[in-house]
């Protein structure tokens, strides 16, 4: 599956219809091309600014957002790389807080898909040595890199020591079967742990591994890849600790207790995400954040289209609509919990290769009506795949039309290309 990128500036889409058209051939993993474009590129990732590193199945975007908020609220310049991209590929590189230029993108594609060209490299491959090859340009204080999938063969593990101020690991779940647990001699074989060996890949020798708190397998996975990394590792009940209350976040490690405000953005899911990204900067000591900074940063810190409140708009009107691109268990366990006690009309499209049951089955409890719709230029789940209550819309505009206006809530979910599409809809573009 390609991931399809479109822009109404012409010189950014020439390029994007270059990288559109890239593929991985079928078996490749490993991190051997990647480097050889950023070899040819001049090695950018060895002159970054510090770099924090984040891996997870659930939430590694969320904690980049909080590291963001938190490191802009003390001052400091910072660049970030995220993906996917909801509306414009130019959300995947933010240079010094702010979206890439057009212009700018369309150089720096141009450049790196030139000069990558024999080597047959991935979409995410040159985005990567594009976010990198910007960074080591432009003069910040400070990296937040997010994993694309993964960890040990992501684009972005060709991170050395020398620019990392520390790495972390969000949540873990079952996602992306096909790549994560695909078999392999020496790799674990229970599910969960595969997934945080994978994770895991990311350690790097000297630098701070810092992470939840996992079950068993999970946990010593994560213990051992530290340990031959010779990577400190400071895990969530063993070396720092937090507790939501109604006072806010609780926070305590070996340096001290903290009570920090409760995340603006919504969802009890957050207060693990933001305290995080408060361990992460804690145990590190390349970049100094007060407390103050990482408090404002939890009630500034923004990440759309993950449990996000849409504003009125052309698409929605008036009505109360949340949107979330969650598409596995873990997601819709946390819708579940959202929206218990309450009633909401669903609004679900799926890629055709995510598990239909994934956000039904948990919150089958909370759905009034269940309605499927299309995710734009992918394959995506029928109807039917949803059970046999659901409806079918030929688009999202079709889809709220013929949800009742009783009053109720409506969740729009299943894909984080659909939420690109409901907020370019809804005139509400990420900036």
């Amino acid at each position: 599956m390609r991931d399809f990128a479109r822009s109404d500036h012409p010189a950014v889409q020439r390029q994007l219809d270059r990288l559109g058209a890239l593929s991985v051939p079928k078996g490749r993993l490993g991190l051997d091309t990647i480097r050889a474009l950023l070899d040819r590129l001049g090695n950018p990732q060895d002159r970054l600014p510090p770099v924090f590193h984040v891996a997870g199945t659930n939430g590694k975007g969320s904690t980049c957002a909080f590291l963001r908020a938190m490191l802009e609220a003390e001052g400091f310049r910072v660049h970030v790389t995220t993906s996917p991209h909801l509306v414009r590929y130019n959300e995947r590189i933010r240079v010094a807080g702010e979206l890439i230029s057009d212009e700018r993108l369309s150089e720096l594609l141009l450049d790196v898909l030139d000069k990558g060209e024999d080597l047959s490299p991935s979409f995410f491959e040159v985005t990567i040595a594009a976010a990198f090859l910007e960074f080591a340009r432009v003069p910040a204080d400070a990296c937040v890199v997010e994993v694309g999938l993964g960890g040990r063969f992501d684009a972005t593990n060709v991170l050395r020591p020398e620019v990392l101020a520390a790495c972390g690991i969000a949540s873990l779940g079952i996602d992306h079967e096909r790549f994560l647990l695909a078999p392999e001699e020496g790799t674990p074989t229970e599910p969960l742990a595969r997934i945080a060996f994978e994770k895991a890949g990311i350690a790097k020798r000297g630098v701070p591994l810092v992470t939840l708190s996992y079950g068993e397998g999970p946990f010593l996975e994560i213990e051992r890849a530290a340990l031959v990394a010779s990577a400190p590792l400071a895990m969530r009940g063993h070396t720092w600790e937090v507790e939501a209350t109604d006072v806010g976040l609780e926070y305590q490690d070996r340096d001290g207790a903290l009570v920090l405000p409760l995340p603006a953005l919504p969802g009890q899911h957050q207060t693990e995400n933001a305290a995080l990204a408060v361990a992460i900067l804690r145990h590190q000591d390349r970049v100094d954040v007060t407390d103050e900074a990482m408090a404002a940063g939890i009630r500034s810190a923004r990440w759309p289209a993950r449990l996000q409140r849409l504003a009125p708009g052309p698409l929605i009107g008036e009505r109360e609509v949340w949107l979330d691109g969650g598409h596995n268990p873990d997601a819709g366990a946390m819708l579940a919990r959202h929206f218990a006690g309450r009633q909401v009309h669903l609004v679900i499209g799926m890629l055709a290769n995510k598990n239909p049951a994934a956000l039904v089955a948990p919150m089958q409890g909370s759905l009034a009506t269940v309605t499927a719709v299309p995710v734009p230029t992918h394959e995506h789940h029928p109807a039917q795949a949803f059970g046999p209550t659901a409806r079918g819309a030929s688009d999202l505009p079709e889809a709220l039309a013929s949800i009742p206006q009783d009053g109720l809530p409506v969740l729009i979910a299943g894909s984080l290309y659909l939420a690109g599409e409901v907020m370019r809809l809804n005139d509400e573009l990420p900036d």
